[in-house]
Parts: structure tokens; sequence; C-alpha cells
């Protein structure tokens, strides 16, 4: 039974390798970086807080690099809030999540009861953890390609304010037009790890953009981006959102009519 056990243990984490993307030449690193705190106090082991502090490190470095790369031309505060936002326990715990890692994640026997392997905090902490570990095991190269393959769009979407362009277009068509924009799912596709979502913006009823991600709410922020770009700069859509909230005043006060002449 002993074998039957260690074989099913392997068996998991090559599955897991084989999500990171990264092979293990020493596989011990990949299972301390799913021990949490309350496993290690219950089975005398160690955990991943030392592994944590060492990922953190290194993501900071290779996202600093990567938006460095991409970001020639932006200050230091820029980049500096640009990868706060992707670095953030938000941001690892999201990562985590796409990735499954709760399925991998050795809990106490009380955090497991409590949920412990959808708790962002410890989602965001196993991630630095395995960063770590992949950079133990194999270098910075390693562990760039596996925070590279995991952050791809955030770092291409990094936007230095921080905008949440959702509420900005909100603001925008309720000021202008009267009519809030309507999100509606296109398409989802992929496996569970690597979903990728389509969403598209209407107002009024005129389809307006498009916005792709890798979950509902990336996407509908990317839609509603380039939905703003299009009503600040180009003057056909503006007229043509104009004219479509027109019709729609106008179709609404058609249908509402008969009632208000039957009540006189």
């Amino acid at each position: 039974m002993t074998t039957a056990r260690n074989s099913g243990v392997e068996a998991e984490l090559a599955a897991l390798e084989e999500l990171l993307g990264h092979r293990f030449t020493n596989r011990k690193l990949l299972e301390r970086a799913l021990v949490h705190g309350s496993a290690a106090e219950e089975e005398d082991v160690e955990s991943n807080q030392t592994l944590e502090f060492l990922g953190d490190a290194v993501l900071d470095l290779a996202v600093s690099e990567f938006l460095l790369r991409d970001n020639p031309k932006r200050s230091e505060g820029e980049l500096t809030r640009m990868r706060a936002s992707i670095v953030s326990a938000k941001g690892l715990a999201d990562a985590a999540a796409r990735l499954d890692l709760g399925r991998w994640i050795q809990l106490g026997r009380g955090e497991a009861r409590s949920g412990g392997s959808k708790k962002a905090n410890i989602l965001a902490d196993t991630y630095e953890a395995i960063v770590a570990a992949v950079f133990l095991d194999s270098g910075y190269e390693s562990a760039k390609r596996l925070i590279q393959a995991t952050f791809s769009e955030e770092i291409a979407e990094a936007d230095p304010v921080g905008n949440d362009w959702k509420t900005e277009l909100q603001e925008i068509t309720q000021s202008l037009y009267h009519s809030p924009p309507h999100y509606s799912l296109v398409s989802t596709s992929g496996p569970d790890h690597a979903k990728h979502f389509v969403v598209a913006i209407r107002i009024a009823g005129l389809p307006i953009s498009e916005g792709e991600g890798a979950n509902r709410k990336t996407a509908e922020q990317m839609g509603a981006r380039e939905a703003l770009r299009l009503l600040r700069e180009d003057t056909a859509v503006q007229e043509q959102v104009k004219a479509a909230v027109a019709a729609a005043v106008a179709a609404k006060k058609a249908s509402t009519r008969p009632k208000a002449e039957a009540s006189s």
C-alpha cells in the first residue's frame, strides 16, 4: 500500500510539473513548496515560508525586467505601479487559482476544513514558494519562464495608472448618453487552467467593442478600455452612439404613448 500511495503522489507531482512547464531535478523542492505552515506543524516537516520569501524577490526581479523591456520610456514611478498591480496578493492568488494550485497544497486538518485551499493568501504564498523552488532547482531563467507564462497577459496589459476602465466607461456613457454599457459573453475557450474569454460591449444596443482575457473580468476591462478609446477618438462611433441612443429613446416613448393616452 505504501508503494501504491507513493506512486500516486509521484503521479500528482508529475501532473503539477506538466502544468508548470518545469521538470524538477530535485523534486523535494517542489514538495516543500507545497507545505503550508499548518501542515508543517502537524507533520513535523519544513514549511514553504522561507521559499515564499525568496520567491517574492525573484518575482519582483523578473516582472521588473519584463516591464522595463516592454516599457523603456516609462518612469520609475510608473514602472513601480505597474509591477505592484501584477504582483499584488490578489494577482498572485488569481494566478495560483488559474493553475489550480489548491489541489496540491498540503494543509493542516483545521486549515483544510476551513477551506484553506481556496484562500487567497495561501494560494499567493504557495505560488511564490513554487517560483523559488524552480529558481533553486534550475536557476533564474527557468523561474523567469514560469513567471512569464503565468503573467504574460498581465505584463502586456499593465497600466501605470491602474485604471478601472469599466467604471470610467460607466461614468462617461451615463454622463454623455444617459445609457450604460451592456456586457455580454461572446465565447469561452481553452482548458480549465488556461481559459480564454471574449466579451462584447453594447451601448443602446449598438456593438461598440470586444475584449479578451484569461477571465471574464479581464476581458470586460479590456473591452471597456477599447470602448473608451473609440468614444474619445472616433467621431463616427460617437455619432453612431448618439443615433442609437436617440432611436432607443424614441422607441421607448412610442411604446409608452398608447398607455398614457388610454389613462387620460
